[in-house]
Order: structure tokens, then C-alpha cells, then sequence
């Protein structure tokens, strides 16, 4: 007997959508809906990006009537009133609402997702981000010892420094890691290593054409390749250096990219706090962790 079912996480910039059949993928998309920027325009969600999530929908409704609509960061901005309206018309629509979820449970289920099935016993620094939050989770020994969370994302980044949208930015490496310095100042705890999840950062590396080593430390096929701090280092100064739009031609989702190196500078800020060692890219969201708990509580 086949169980499918379908789950979408809405965030700040893009939209993941896997789709899995006893447990197993055998579907994953990620849509930029550009949800936070358009937000601050209008003060409101926009029609165009709810559209554009009806599509995301209409193609998991090929697959199964089980779809689970989460969102994060900025649907926890909506006021009671504008969520309602929303979900009545997801209601009308598809017969189904979204459930908005807290920072807290966005980070346990993605974290959860990044180290419960790996065999790796020291320090661990889980980097969840997204376009409008940020958490870090702290694991020794597949237990969560400490959490940070922060309220902004790529998207605050990019918008105070623009110009890491254009081909070549004009602001450097330095500013943008010093501006971040200043909005993360309370890491305190050391892991060697930091493992990078809340969206596909394989797909910068690969689009970019920046080696990745085997993982070394332990097998996962989730987490197969890493790179030393060393190697980070290099790659994300020179991210800011080299031609984006040649980058963005790689790729089959050229709009993704605005908030990429915004990322980088992030990313790499974070593991020169931590001091490690080791990063480890994923594509791991808080899909792999939901989608057990949806199945253990047998609500398919």
C-alpha cells in the first residue's frame, strides 16, 4: 500500500515542496516567492506570490490530497485577521489551511533532520537559515545542548548592501562581515563542526564551481561532502569578486542567487565564531524532520 503525502514550507524568500511515498523522496522542488520583500511593499501578503504558491500546490495535488502547508518567518508577522483570510481561501481552494510555525519549532525539526541518523558524538553547530531568521542549534551526541535564534535573514542582509544582487558587488567582504559582527554577539559555545542546512547549499557550490571534499567524518548520504574552514574562507571572499551573473547562468533558478552571497558572508561569520573546523553543506529543511513526525503520529 502506497502512503504519499506532500509537505510545502513557505518561507521568507523561497518555497520548498517534497513529496515522499513511504517515507521516501520522490519529489523535491524549491520556488523563489519572494514572500518577505514584496510584504514590506505593501504591508500586506501579495496576491501575485499567492499565486504563485496555488501552482506549488496544484502540482503536489498530482502526486496526493495529504499536502501539510507550513509557514515561517514572515507568516508569523501576519496579524490574526490576514492569516484567517488567507487560509479560508486556501480552505475554499484545496481543503487545506497553513499552519504557521514558531522559530523554535522550525529550528528542532530541522536540526532533528541534520543529526538523527548521523554517528558523530563531538560538537556539533546546526546553521539554519533562511530570509528572514536565522538559528543555531548546538548538539553533542545527538542531544541539543544550546539554541540562538535571530530575527533577520538574507533578505536584511541584501537589502542593506544592494549591490550583492549585481554581477559584481561594490561593497566588500569586510563591511558585509562586519555588519553582521555587530547583529551576532552572543555566540559563546565552540563546535567543530558546522553543518549548513534551511536550504540547498549545494546549489551555490555547484553553480558556482567550488570543489567539495567527501565527508570524511562520518556517512551520510544526506551529508556527503564538506569543505575546512580554510577552503571557506576562500570561497566565500572570492564570492563576492567573481562575475554573479555567470553564476546565475548556471543555474535553472537564476533569481535564487540574490540572497547567496549574503549567505556566504553569514555563513562564514558563524563558523569563524564557533571555531570549526569543518563545514558540512546540505540541502536538509525542516521538511526531514516533519515528515516523521507526521508519519510516527500516524496522521497518514
Amino acid at each position: 500500500m502506497k502512503n504519499t503525502l506532500a509537505i510545502i514550507e513557505i518561507g521568507s524568500n523561497n518555497t520548498k515542496t517534497h513529496i515522499y511515498e513511504n517515507g521516501k523522496a520522490i519529489y523535491d522542488n524549491t520556488t523563489t516567492i519572494e514572500f518577505k520583500k514584496n510584504y514590506a511593499k505593501k504591508e500586506k501578503i501579495v496576491k501575485e506570490d499567492l499565486d504563485k504558491l496555488y501552482k506549488l500546490i496544484i502540482k503536489a495535488k498530482e502526486y496526493t490530497d495529504k499536502i501539510y502547508v507550513y509557514g515561517c518567518s514572515i507568516f508569523r508577522k501576519l496579524n490574526k485577521e490576514e492569516l484567517n483570510n488567507i487560509n479560508k481561501e486556501l480552505k475554499a481552494k484545496f481543503n487545506i489551511e497553513i499552519e504557521v510555525v514558531s522559530q523554535e519549532q522550525e529550528a528542532k525539526y530541522t536540526a532533528l533532520g541534520c543529526y538523527n541518523d548521523i554517528d558523530y558524538k563531538d560538537n556539533i553547530c546546526i546553521f539554519i537559515g533562511g530570509g528572514g531568521s536565522i538559528e543555531l542549534i548546538f548538539v553533542k551526541d545527538k542531544k541539543m545542548v544550546d539554541t540562538k535564534y535571530y530575527n533577520f535573514g538574507v533578505v536584511d542582509i541584501t537589502k542593506k548592501f544592494p549591490s550583492l544582487k549585481d554581477d559584481i558587488a561594490s561593497c566588500t567582504f569586510d563591511e558585509v562581515y562586519g555588519y553582521i559582527g555587530e547583529l551576532i554577539t552572543d555566540i559563546n559555545r565552540k563546535a567543530d563542526v558546522l553543518i549548513l542546512a534551511g536550504g540547498n547549499h549545494f546549489y551555490w557550490y555547484n553553480n558556482a564551481g567550488y570543489k567539495l571534499l567527501e565527508n570524511t567524518l562520518y556517512k551520510n548520504k544526506k551529508q556527503p561532502s564538506m569543505i575546512t574552514r580554510q577552503m571557506s574562507d576562500e570561497y566565500d571572499k572570492d564570492a563576492l569578486l567573481t562575475s554573479l551573473d555567470r553564476i546565475r547562468s548556471n543555474s535553472d533558478n537564476p533569481l535564487w542567487f540574490d540572497g547567496s552571497r549574503a549567505m556566504k558572508v553569514i555563513t562564514n561569520y558563524i563558523s569563524h565564531q564557533v571555531d570549526a573546523k569543518y563545514i558540512i553543506p546540505t540541502k536538509i529543511n525542516m521538511e526531514d524532520g516533519l515528515k516523521d513526525s507526521i508519519i510516527n503520529e500516524q496522521k497518514i
